[in-house]
């Protein structure tokens, strides 16, 4: 695919968050231009995910340091399309992926490239949040990204609408695999409640950087087939005798690692009853559950942890491990006037894998 040409319009469309419980509307806006140190992306994808339908639907005032109107799309990828002054290391048209969590640069986490879990997010425009997320983001024909470190360069073979949702839906999973190596080796079983966009992905993650043995946990029948694509040994479908079976599978131990990628009062307490002592319990998903702990419970030993995204190091990983066919997203790819309702399928549960809007939809592939 060749890169985009340069545009001229000094308008564009975006699909914008304008009020807190609402859902997103297509707008013209004006066209950013980058400033000192800013590089404007031309869009090739954005991944349509589902902590966006918690922003419309369910966050008020005052609950997020940020608030709208602002434009949707955390995960991104496109070509650069201008420099601003005093950039270096990138080239017009040269295919990118955005980094999405934007600290404020310079405190000891984000110069450790820990962005995510930056010291003082009150330094930056949206305090831990980043493009899509109080700032404007990739649903757009283009992306403002306010520094130059946010960017990183696509291997050969990978294109911009299959690496935008690598850039959370497997980032995300990946740094949290990445944590419980240690836990992963040969003979480990590692359970994945939840096969949707993520899901899928980190089941993807486990089998290309683990030796561990997966066990897949989804209602739905298409999920479960697509965690067989995927990598997993076996598949189960939630229900009474959920970890009685985990547990028999495993020697009657449990599982090693159990990473929740729905993270509802139901599938934690799952989680928690299928996790061996000292093993991992992981919470990813956003389904607003609580775990109940006590000295009996969960069993001994066991971490309990929550992740958030992952950093630009671990992206590098992320697409090195896609360039080579260890990693894919199913993806649903949308044009930008097909965003509300690629959103609308997303909330009713009818995409399996990940939605992509591809804004400049002459390039997609």
């Amino acid at each position: 695919m060749q890169s985009p040409t340069n545009a001229t319009t000094a308008t564009m469309k975006a699909l914008r968050l304008e009020h807190w419980q609402s859902p997103a509307v297509l707008r013209d806006v004006d066209r950013p231009e980058p400033g000192p140190g800013e590089v404007l992306v031309q869009v090739g994808g954005a991944g349509a995910c589902h902590s966006d339908l918690h922003l419309m639907h369910e966050f008020g005032e005052g609950q997020l340091p940020w608030s709208p109107p602002f434009t949707l799309g955390h995960e991104n990828a496109g070509w650069v399309h201008t420099l601003g002054d005093g950039v270096t290391g990138l080239e017009p048209g040269q295919p990118v992926a955005v980094v999405g969590a934007w600290g404020c640069g310079t405190c000891e986490r984000c110069r450790a490239d820990l962005e995510t879990y930056c010291d003082h997010p009150e330094r930056t425009r949206a305090p831990g949040g980043g493009g899509g997320l109080g700032l404007d983001g990739g649903m757009a024909e283009f992306l403002l990204v306010p520094d130059a470190r946010h960017l990183v360069p696509l291997p050969d073979g990978l294109e911009p609408v299959h690496a935008a949702p690598l850039t959370d839906a497997a980032l995300t999973p990946y740094h949290a695999v990445r944590r419980s190596w240690g836990k992963l080796g040969p003979g480990a079983t590692a359970v994945v409640i939840g096969v949707g966009g993520l899901g899928h992905l980190g089941i993807q993650v486990l089998h290309a950087t683990t030796a561990a043995r997966i066990i897949a946990v989804d209602p739905r029948e298409s999920a479960r087939d697509l965690a067989k694509r995927s990598g997993a040994d076996l598949v189960l479908a939630p229900g009474d005798a959920l970890a009685a079976t985990v547990r028999e599978a495993t020697g009657g131990i449990g599982a090693d690692v159990v990473l929740d990628f729905v993270g509802s009062d139901e599938t934690l307490l799952s989680a928690a009853a299928m996790v061996r002592q000292l093993g991992d319990l992981t919470l990813v998903g956003l389904g607003g559950g609580t775990l109940p702990v006590s000295f009996f419970s969960p069993p001994y030993e066991v971490s309990v942890q929550s992740t958030y995204w992952g950093n630009r190091h671990e992206l590098v990983e992320v697409l090195d491990l896609a360039s080579r066919g260890l990693l894919h997203a199913e993806v649903r790819v949308f044009g930008l006037e097909e965003a509300v309702t690629a959103y609308e399928l997303l909330a009713a549960g009818a995409i399996d894998g990940r939605a992509v809007i591809a804004p400049n939809t002459e390039y997609r592939p």
